[in-house]
């Protein structure tokens, strides 16, 4: 897999959108952010995981998955070795931060229309 598999499986999932963030590609959905092409450059994707995703991925294909390093790793984000993931791996991986980022954005809807209610 290379950058332009990455880009082309993130694509194909519902409502996502290329953008940019820091100068570098970034795939969102209803805005917000679950992945980047940030590290493309050195071979990596980048994921935004939670910690238990994240910590699930790298033991399950360690060769494969690894924490960005320092603090954005211990938040979740997760880089994949593009040339040593398959194509179903990437479509997994990038399914599973795609369908976060909509958890995430459903939940916080939720709670600021709770907020406007009280």
């Amino acid at each position: 897999m290379n950058a332009d598999d990455f880009r082309r499986i993130a694509l194909s999932l519902e409502g996502a959108e290329e953008s940019s963030h820091m100068g570098a590609p970034d795939f969102r959905v209803q805005g917000k952010i679950f992945a980047t092409l940030a590290s493309q450059h050195q071979g990596y994707g980048n994921l935004k995981l939670t910690l238990e995703q994240q910590a699930d991925f790298v033991r399950e294909l360690p060769g494969v998955f690894l924490p960005i390093p320092g603090g954005w790793g211990k938040m979740g984000m997760t880089q994949i070795r593009l040339a040593a993931a398959s194509e179903d791996v990437l479509t997994g991986a990038l399914r599973t931060a795609w369908q976060l980022r909509l958890n995430k954005n459903t939940e916080t809807k939720r709670k600021r229309s709770s907020r406007r209610r009280a």
